[in-house]
């Protein structure tokens, strides 16, 4: 009897103590807006809509299928008398993921008035919509909220710092919080790697990926991080970290995607490697727009243009798209082969697949022409434009000028680009140069004054040398080198070798 009491009442009471998890394993099955308002509704039936967890999943599904979603996540959210931190962190992920994102700042701040405590998840979170509204002096607020809640060295809230600063362009402030990061994993390391080369920082980013090989708790690069470091290597040509890379994909068994595949493309074009870089493209399966490009991009710029045209072709047969960049790297192909027609053709066929011109496709025209030595055309091109003309248009007509020595219309080209791109010494130089191959000593020396008093300076050349240790870069007289003795007395050495061999070797020519 005792038993079947005892039966009966655990018959009657698990509806009760089930009926949270019903709810929850039914609002994971839900996959539209339509099933997530049905049991929406039994939620509120059933008088469970002030339940922390079901209503923390309420707003969690509805926010994931964002745009009009997001109100009545929001309104879920509003109608809790006591939402505890998880609710409000999943509030603030809906807007961070797809906005309004300063809606998802407000939120925050709510949430600190209304006495909860952020934790590690919160950060993360909140960054990710300071990055996207450029929110920068929110951001080093929030970093300060975070320092106070003693969360800024935990490793979440680390790598959202990482990824935060360099987003803002303060790649120093980005590198101290990943320098002060205890115990860095593979996202600290990749977070780090992106912020140099997104930033412009190569040499940075590779010496950061070798030293990440110094770091015993990582097992080694792995997608995210080939992909942030390719960028680099591709940037200063270092072919042999491409073999290294490509031999590392392969050994490992890592997927040759597009993402990797057009950053192994990349770099071997830069260094001359065509048909390696050819090679890699036809590994890729799955090639999108931007492994394409990848490799017309490579046969443009070696001068391999009927090559190029012929994958462009080849690319649209297969139902791609092209899009602006192709058609970038096919007009400067066309422009440097001297192929007029054909460029015409492209710059017109862009109208044909929807793809909008950019000053810079305007800019590749005027080469073209400016090349084949029409500069009337060139000119007449120019005034025609549907857009405004910047500094790149003007600068292909001065480049094409300084080519067929046609000083009327650098003239007018400098003019324009002295007032569009004032700080640029290249455009003053170009035709102070000009003057002077024409016998006008005056008017050259009247740009050199004005390049003299607005202090204008030409960025510094130098050169780099592949060493062991890395590449290093020298200039002219460059005395920053730890043996910069030891270096000059050699090249005198070599210099004085050179002087005594010089007067044999003409002697045994003649």
């Amino acid at each position: 009897m005792r038993g079947g009491v005892s039966r009966r009442v655990q018959q009657i009471m698990r509806p009760k103590l089930h009926k949270d998890s019903y709810y929850l394993d039914l609002l994971h099955l839900c996959k539209t807006t339509d099933n997530i308002k049905k049991t929406h509704a039994q939620v509120v039936v059933g008088g469970h809509e002030q339940h922390p967890f079901i209503a923390t999943k309420l707003v969690d599904k509805y926010g994931h299928l964002g745009g009009s979603n997001l109100d009545h996540a929001r309104k879920v959210f509003d109608n809790l008398s006591e939402p505890d931190v998880f609710c409000w962190n999943v509030v603030i992920k809906g807007y961070a993921n797809v906005g309004p994102f300063v809606e998802a700042l407000k939120v925050y701040d709510d949430m600190r008035w209304s006495g909860t405590t952020p934790n590690r998840y919160t950060y993360p979170l909140v960054l990710k919509a300071c990055c996207a509204e450029r929110a920068t002096h929110k951001g080093r607020v929030i970093h300060g909220h975070a320092v106070k809640c003693g969360l800024d060295l935990d490793l979440y809230v680390g790598n959202a710092l990482v990824a935060f600063y360099a987003k803002c362009e303060e790649v120093q402030v980005s590198r101290k919080v990943f320098d002060e990061i205890p115990q860095r994993d593979i996202v600290s390391w990749n977070s780090m790697i992106s912020g140099y080369t997104t930033n412009g920082y190569m040499d940075e980013a590779i010496r950061l990926f070798y030293d990440m090989f110094r770091d015993e708790d990582i097992g080694g690069p792995d997608h995210a991080t080939l992909v942030t470091v390719l960028p680099a290597f591709t940037r200063v040509a270092d072919v042999h970290a491409g073999y290294w890379i490509h031999s590392y994909v392969v050994k490992t068994g890592m997927e040759l995607d597009p993402a990797v595949g057009s950053g192994l493309i990349s770099l071997y074009a830069n260094c001359g490697h065509i048909s390696m870089a050819r090679a890699i493209f036809d590994k890729i399966s799955d090639r999108n727009i931007v492994v394409w490009n990848a490799i017309i991009r490579c046969y443009g710029m070696h001068g391999v243009t009927q090559e190029a045209l012929g994958l462009f072709h080849e690319m649209v047969e297969v139902g791609l798209r092209p899009d602006g960049i192709v058609f970038l790297c096919l007009l400067s192909a066309c422009s440097h082969a001297g192929l007029l027609e054909q460029g015409w053709n492209l710059f017109h066929a862009m109208e044909t697949y929807g793809v909008a011109k950019t000053e810079a496709h305007y800019a590749c025209i005027v080469d073209l022409l400016g090349r084949a030595g029409d500069l009337e055309k060139a000119m007449e091109f120019i005034q025609s434009m549907p857009i405004q003309p910047e500094k790149n248009v003007y600068g292909a007509l001065l480049g094409a000028c300084r080519i067929h020595e046609n000083i009327v219309l650098a003239e007018l080209a400098a003019e324009k680009l002295f007032v569009l791109d004032p700080k640029n010494a290249g455009r003053y130089v170009i035709l102070a140069q000009m003057y002077e191959d024409a016998g006008q000593w005056q008017d050259a020396a009247r740009v050199r004054k004005v390049v003299k008093e607005k202090e204008i300076k030409k960025p510094a050349g130098y050169s780099s040398v592949e060493l062991e240790s890395g590449h290093t870069k020298f200039g002219v007289n460059d005395e920053t080198h730890p043996f910069t003795t030891q270096i000059f007395q050699t090249l005198l050495s070599l210099d004085r070798i050179m002087g005594k061999e010089a007067p044999i070797q003409c002697d045994a020519i003649m």
